[in-house]
């Protein structure tokens, strides 16, 4: 099963003086943390309520610092469970973001056809078309079959055997 799952992020700013310039900076200093090795993980704003239910902006500024609430969206692929799949992700995007709290906000599972892509070719399908290359199971490195007449009469042609490169010097 694979499952998307949503971390928030509380990301210190410093020296800023509006909540947009913070939120700016922290999704760019969010980005170079996690790229390259994290580049698939979204990042977007996060969003913040009072008790009484009103909207506040993601960013709380005070003295020229800023703490920012993003969420970052990351798909994990082949878990048993939707714990697992929140373990995995808090533990790879908080490798990167060192002294960042992490708070796993939502898991849900990706559909079966989502899957697939929208052509209906999926990640999964690709590694079984290059292990069926032949009947014995036996496959060359570059994902062809190996074992029949034509392959070894090509290969013959283009690597001359120990025995005619001698000849020729």
């Amino acid at each position: 099963m694979d499952c998307r799952v949503v971390v928030e992020a509380a990301i210190p700013v410093y020296d800023v003086a509006t909540p947009d310039e913070a939120i700016r900076i922290a999704i760019s200093k969010t980005g170079e943390m996690l790229n390259p090795d994290l580049s698939y993980v979204e990042i977007s704003m996060g969003s913040r309520t009072t008790p009484g239910g009103e909207e506040l902006p993601p960013a709380f500024v005070a003295a020229d610092e800023a703490l920012v609430a993003l969420e970052l969206e990351m798909t994990v692929f082949n878990v048993e469970q939707e714990e697992h799949a929140s373990r995995i992700a808090r533990k790879e995007i908080g490798q990167r973001l060192e002294n960042v709290p992490l708070k796993v906000l939502t898991v849900e599972r990706i559909p079966e056809d989502e899957e697939n892509g929208e052509d209906g070719q999926g990640e999964e399908d690709e590694p079984d078309d290059a292990g069926d290359a032949g009947s014995d199971g036996s496959s060359s490195e570059d994902g062809t079959a190996s074992g029949s007449a034509e392959t070894d009469a090509d290969d013959e042609d283009l690597i001359p055997e120990f025995d005619d490169l001698l000849e020729d010097n």
